[in-house]
């Protein structure tokens, strides 16, 4: 029997791939290149009333890559995820996906879940995977931690690449109780306090993605949206992102 939440995909792919032939997926002169990558994160948030994001928008108005939920727990896969893959691609953006960590409940059905469901994490256009921890699931910091470490060996494994660990400085500094452990892995931090550089904690020497604030406007995405710039910690963003083949660039 289909489930509920596959028809609600396959209804959101078929609006989506409508919206890529109306659109014509004609190759959009792309504008002049920025001091830094930027890019949006979404979820089924940015679809009010079913509302379609307009990626050719979003790239047209200079951003490189978008994060898109694509998981949470045991039982949630954002019904935009795939339409959104679809559609982002297309445009030329890199595709950075998520899962949102529920501690409360075991790691590695959650990675494999994820990883399922993902698409793939090592094709064209594919930044690393993504672990959204900002939840405890009331673990105290040492089961935290051990549950984290499960999470992420679990996701390397199944998608051979190093995740990218997103969390805010005091969630860390409180419920991870400020652990080094993970300084080995990308940082995404989220910190929205308008200084010139974010709070990095937790051992990182250094960010890989700010989310400098969640009211961002971008066109083509209804409402407001989290806004996110890459530091060039991971070197070139053409690499990061598996976009050399695309570029013609070595």
């Amino acid at each position: 029997m289909k489930s509920p939440l596959l028809s609600s995909a396959v209804r959101c792919l078929g609006t989506a791939l409508s919206l890529a032939i109306a659109i014509g997926i004609h190759a959009a002169t792309a504008p002049a290149a920025v001091a830094a990558p930027t890019g949006p994160d979404v979820s089924s948030w940015q679809h009010p009333d079913g509302r379609m994001i307009d990626w050719f928008a979003v790239k047209q108005a200079g951003h490189d890559f978008a994060m898109v939920k694509a998981t949470e727990g045991l039982s949630y896969i954002n019904p935009y995820f795939l339409p959104d893959s679809v559609l982002m691609r297309a445009a030329g953006m890199a595709r950075g996906t998520y899962h949102y960590a529920r501690p409360a409940l075991p790691p590695e059905p959650q990675a494999a879940m994820y990883a399922a469901v993902a698409l793939g994490q090592n094709g064209p256009l594919d930044l690393p995977p993504v672990l959204d921890l900002e939840d405890s699931g009331g673990l105290q910091p040492a089961a935290l931690i051990d549950w984290t470490r499960r999470y992420l060996a679990t996701v390397q494994a199944l998608t051979r690449r190093v995740p990218i660990v997103y969390t805010y400085p005091n969630f860390w500094r409180t419920a991870m109780a400020n652990t080094a452990e993970f300084a080995g892995y990308p940082l995404w931090i989220a910190d929205y306090r308008g200084n010139p550089q974010p709070e990095v904690p937790g051992g990182w020497s250094n960010w890989t993605f700010w989310q400098t604030t969640d009211r961002g406007a971008i066109p083509g995405i209804a409402g407001r949206v989290d806004f996110n710039v890459y530091s060039g910690a991971q070197g070139d963003f053409a690499r990061f992102a598996n976009m050399r083949g695309l570029t013609g660039s070595g």
